[in-house]
């Protein structure tokens, strides 16, 4: 009977120590569970500068969490950041990409912006009146962009594009482009262009009746020279309605951009009367009509304006030197204009009338 005592009293210490460590385990587990949830929702220690978190193709959670710890950010025990990214479903989820680490961001904030995808976006701005040339130097020096287009002729260029037919001055619409970082330099190109066609095409459907121009193409031409010629959105329609009237009267358009196009990188800057009276395809002092290609990337502003000149007699315009125009309707105005402003100002600076 002595003994049956002594094995139930043990069996209650052994029920008492289980209940114990149960006891124990679950306030354990209560602590832990209290800690992990003040970590998920508390403030990252960042410091004073923000910092940007890069996630690649073909990373795994634990890579990412040991590009963060190598960016100074310590918080938190890395099993809570598993069962964190476990919990939000960011294993599984990755989105490649640059993401900023703001001031106020918690670690279930960062794996929020993991799991959508909220990369930092990069710009890349096409000027209105760049050529060609100037936005493949401007696209070559972004280094967020991947370059894949350096060293390819123009053609190439054109025929990685899907477009191999077409020359490429004036086929990228000037506007700011957002891309992410590891984006590829031709694919700023194909959304630029396919702007541009979409513009082109809209434009050109709602044109004013009885313009000289035969194509879109044509348009986008004489569209790059109005762009070239002021940078005045109030000017443009009234110098398209001089170039339309020339046109029409089988005038040359005598425009100055062109002539500067047609030097190339011959040009230093000083437009002579010898430059003038140099003949290249592009000189509309020495050639009828347009010009073969665009001399420039028109903005929306100089397209509407080429399919929707101002109406009116005039016929010429003179700089006055402060980025507007005087407009004539005869030669004799202009000349009296020329003598006013042009002649004077290269007169003042040393050039030649």
């Amino acid at each position: 009977m002595a003994e049956g005592k002594q094995r139930g009293g043990c069996a209650k210490i052994i029920a008492l120590g289980v209940l114990l460590f149960a006891i124990v385990a679950a306030f354990t587990g209560w602590r832990v569970h209290r800690d992990y949830l003040r970590f998920a929702d508390t403030e990252l220690s960042i410091g004073a500068d923000e910092l940007v978190l890069e996630v690649r193709a073909g990373d795994s959670f634990e890579r990412v969490l040991s590009r963060l710890r190598k960016l100074g950010v310590q918080d938190g025990h890395d099993l809570y950041w598993k069962g964190l990214a476990w919990e939000t479903d960011v294993v599984r989820r990755l989105r490649v990409g640059e993401y900023a680490l703001r001031h106020g961001l918690t670690p279930r904030g960062l794996l929020d912006k993991l799991e959508r995808g909220l990369v930092i976006q990069h710009s890349f701005t096409i000027v209105e009146g760049w050529n060609f040339r100037e936005l493949r130097l401007a696209l070559a020096k972004e280094p967020t962009l991947e370059q894949t287009i350096t060293g390819l002729p123009d053609d190439e260029v054109m025929a990685a594009l899907g477009v191999p037919d077409q020359a490429p001055e004036g086929r990228f619409l000037p506007e700011t482009y957002h891309f992410t970082r590891g984006s590829r330099d031709i694919d700023v190109l194909r959304r630029a262009h396919t702007a541009l066609e979409k513009t082109l095409e809209h434009a050109w459907d709602g044109r004013t009746a009885d313009l000289p121009l035969k194509t879109p193409y044509e348009a986008l031409t004489l569209a790059s020279i109005i762009e070239k010629e002021t940078g005045k959105a109030s000017e443009r329609p009234r110098i398209a309605g001089v170039f339309v009237r020339r046109l029409k009267l089988g005038m040359k358009l005598q425009t100055d951009p062109t002539v500067i196009y047609g030097l190339g990188e011959a040009f230093n800057g000083n437009l002579t009367r010898a430059h003038l009276q140099t003949d290249t395809l592009h000189n509309t002092y020495t050639r009828f009509g347009l010009p073969p290609t665009p001399i420039a990337m028109p903005g929306r502003d100089a397209i509407e304006a080429a399919l929707h000149p101002a109406a009116g007699n005039e016929l010429y315009f003179v700089a006055r030197g402060d980025g507007s125009h005087v407009f004539s309707a005869t030669l004799t105005e202009h000349n009296r204009a020329v003598a006013r402003y042009q002649l004077r100002r290269r007169s003042a600076a040393g050039g030649t009338p």
